[in-house]
């Protein structure tokens, strides 16, 4: 069984007037065209280190299977606003598993796509270990409680965004979680 070790973030766009090259566009920028992508739940294992993207494609091979977690939205309409984003919720304990969570939305901000996907790791992994709060409270008021608890220690997301090409060309966003 594969555990991995290792775990960078990255985010790309692309825009091509084929929605299929669009993508790999987006790849292009995010760095991980070279790859072979396999889809997984949103698991953050235990016991991993998170590294910085350069260290992460570095350790990157050309067809290599590479597992992730991939927030990704596409539009061909001009103007339109969409994003991806990727959320990390961690608990006190390394040897603890953590939560990734996806999102991707149109017509919603950078900032307002990246917290709720922060929101959903955090709440997934309060719920996991009996944190109690109020669901209808708001992103911030919350993320103080599960911080307080001092079970979670650390949120974040890595959010892309992109108004759709103008000329109406496909225009395609990802975020991504590389496990190593």
């Amino acid at each position: 069984m594969f555990v991995p070790t290792r775990i960078f973030f990255t985010k790309g766009v692309g825009v091509h007037k084929d929605r299929l090259a669009s993508y790999e566009l987006a790849l292009r920028r995010a760095g991980i065209e070279k790859c072979n992508i396999v889809y997984v739940s949103s698991i953050f294992p235990p016991d991993c280190k998170q590294v910085c993207k350069s260290d992460g494609l570095a350790q990157l091979r050309p067809g290599g299977i590479t597992f992730c977690v991939m927030a990704r939205n596409d539009t061909k309409e001009p103007n339109r606003l969409v994003s991806a984003a990727i959320g990390l919720a961690l608990p006190k304990g390394a040897e603890e598993y953590g939560y990734l969570s996806e999102h991707h939305a149109y017509g919603e901000t950078q900032e307002k796509t990246g917290e709720y996907a922060e929101d959903l790791a955090a709440t997934m992994l309060a719920t996991t270990l009996g944190i109690k709060f109020d669901a209808s409270l708001a992103w911030q008021e919350r993320e103080q409680i599960y911080k307080a608890s001092g079970k979670i220690i650390r949120t974040q997301h890595t959010c892309q965004s992109a108004e759709g090409d103008k000329n109406g060309c496909w225009t395609t966003v990802i975020a991504v979680a590389v496990l190593l």
